[in-house]
């Protein structure tokens, strides 16, 4: 298996750890299953050290990963704030998972940035923009969870994998490359997940879990968006969704019920970039998925104060969505030289 992760990195991880003992691991508002697998692979990891970890998330997490082993012991900073703003000021150690920019921490981000605790961060997203001590951050990975298993597996050897570390590792890969149709070309990646099955762990019942397991007003959400809210652009190869925030409340949107949306119109012959809109209170929320050379990354950073990889990206626009996508199929044009011929 290829080596990425630096000796010094883990080295110095490994006195930060050792000379601590109350550590705090965090991750991005909205988390994905990259963000939560990570993060909850690092936590299992370290209680079984004898630390004294927690895990905070900005908010709250799709239905769909509440399955996962430590899930009741994280810490929500939006319902729990004065336990999290005390939680996060008596760390010793910050480890920042699956985000490169402290906007991504939402109301959390002040907190976080008045701890005097050293700072560890461990993400796959380009620039990083957020202040630590030791970072490793390498855009290239299937996702965070992959980084996760390097740094454990370096720390420890093969056997900090136990069925709950990988499960958690295992999750957060697969859910971030869409089971493996995405980000996964690697052969590094499935020696990984390989390694992964060889702990015991239950591929098919975590595969159930996170893709069989939703609302029955999630599927009826999404059929509504596939045929009431999806417009079809050939031209410039471009299909989006938007939805209101009345459309969302009318079908009782919980958190990570959009989730994986944005990918659908992808499966449209002929298009290679998509766009999911989603109305907020003072803005609408912006992601953006696409194929081959498209850079939906460069769309996101240009015009919708964004960022991402070159296949997955997001963004926001504080303007209402009917002027959102107004803009948007107005910038389109000039991404034409991207697009297939």
């Amino acid at each position: 298996m290829e080596k990425y992760i630096s000796n010094d990195f883990v080295n110095e991880v490994n006195r930060l750890i050792d000379s601590t003992n109350r550590i705090v691991i965090t991750s991005h508002k909205n988390p994905d299953g990259d963000a939560v697998g990570s993060g909850l692979a690092l936590y299992n990891y370290l209680k079984n050290k004898g630390k004294d970890a927690r895990f905070i998330l900005p908010d709250l997490m799709p239905q769909n990963l509440k399955w996962l082993p430590g899930v009741d012991e994280i810490v929500t900073y939006k319902t729990q704030t004065e336990e999290a703003d005390k939680i996060i000021a008596d760390a010793e150690l910050l480890i920042m998972a699956d985000f490169n920019s402290p906007t991504r921490m939402g109301d959390a981000v002040k907190s976080f940035d008045a701890s005097a605790a050293k700072r560890v961060l461990i993400d796959h997203h380009p620039f990083p923009e957020i202040r630590t001590d030791v970072a490793y951050s390498r855009p290239e990975a299937s996702s965070t969870s992959e980084l996760v298993y390097e740094l454990l597996t370096e720390l420890e050897g093969t056997d900090v994998l136990d069925t709950t570390v990988a499960t958690c590792i295992f999750t957060g890969i697969m859910t971030d490359t869409g089971c493996f149709n995405y980000n996964s070309s690697s052969p590094n990646v499935f020696r990984i997940i390989a390694c992964l099955l060889e702990s015991k762990i239950e591929k098919d019942q975590i595969i159930d879990h996170v893709f069989n397991h939703f609302s029955e007003t999630r599927l009826r959400l999404l059929g509504f968006s596939l045929y009431k809210k999806m417009k079809v652009i050939p031209k410039y190869q471009t299909a989006y969704i938007w939805l209101t925030k009345k459309e969302l409340e009318d079908f009782n949107n919980q958190q990570g019920d959009t989730e994986g949306l944005v990918n659908y119109p992808l499966t449209i012959d002929g298009i290679n970039f998509s766009a999911l809109f989603t109305e907020k209170d003072g803005l609408t929320k912006c992601s953006f998925r696409s194929r081959g050379s498209f850079p939906a990354n460069k769309v996101a950073a240009e015009r919708f104060s964004g960022g991402g990889h070159l296949n997955a990206a997001g963004g926001e626009f504080h303007k209402t969505i009917g002027k959102t996508i107004y803009y948007f199929e107005k910038v389109l044009p000039e991404y034409e030289q991207y697009l297939e011929k």
